[in-house]
């Protein structure tokens, strides 16, 4: 007779599983969340952006690990930077190899990385070490029509502009964040009113659109803090 009611017992709980099962998939489901976002840029003439939008937790929100993997390369091709753009962990390497037939001079003198790697032949790579979280501008001092950024964070939960100018981080543990956010060519003052403190709730959280000011005619100075000299274009 026992054996019978443990027979009984065993089929019950079998026959439950998938119900229970099914109830652990949906609420694993429901833990996370998704935050949702889409850049409308003023005047409506830049129709593409170049953007980033990442969360730091706050609190007893839980910190997920960003740790450098692989290979981190901007290459320099045809007077470009390739990647444009590129998000790395905080400590990541990133290599500068010159792909092109002539001289070129990376550097940076912004908020993010301050290097200058100096004059290096076609065919060579010099590589800088991100060590500090911040957004790197960077250029060549040879070549003023090329630039890039590099963005070090200490967290995963980022997203970059697709080409719809919409920004979509997924799986984002609920709690609390600073959500922060850079837009290329973006009015300064603009930019220092983006950072915000937000909560997350499990499912999507959409925040609509955010109306970002974009400067035209943009220019840089070289190293030194001075303009590019003007000259006719070099075959370098």
């Amino acid at each position: 007779m026992r054996t019978l009611r443990l027979s009984r017992r065993l089929a019950t709980a079998l026959l439950l599983l998938p119900a229970v099962l099914c109830a652990q998939n949906r609420a694993a489901r429901t833990s996370t969340a998704e935050l949702h976002l889409r850049i409308q840029p003023t005047p409506s003439t830049h129709r593409k952006v170049v953007a980033v939008v990442w969360l730091e937790p706050l609190g007893d929100t839980p910190v997920l690990p960003f740790t450098p993997r692989g290979h981190y390369t901007l290459l320099q091709k045809n007077r470009t930077f390739m990647p444009h753009l590129q998000v790395v962990p905080i400590g990541s390497v990133v290599q500068f190899p010159n792909a092109d037939p002539f001289f070129h001079n990376v550097f940076s003198r912004f908020d993010g990385k301050s290097f200058d790697l100096g004059l290096y032949e076609a065919g060579s790579s010099k590589s800088v070490t991100f060590s500090r979280p911040g957004i790197s501008y960077i250029f060549c001092n040879i070549h003023p029509e090329m630039s890039a950024v590099v963005i070090s964070l200490s967290t995963p939960l980022y997203a970059i502009a697709d080409a719809t100018n919409s920004l979509t981080i997924r799986n984002v543990p609920p709690g609390n964040y600073v959500m922060r956010l850079w837009v290329e060519g973006a009015v300064p003052p603009s930019l220092q009113g983006l950072p915000r403190e937000i909560k997350v709730s499990p499912g999507m959280n959409d925040l609509g659109n955010i109306s970002i000011p974009i400067a035209t005619n943009q220019t840089h100075t070289n190293e030194f803090g001075r303009p590019y000299d003007r000259q006719p274009p070099s075959p370098y």
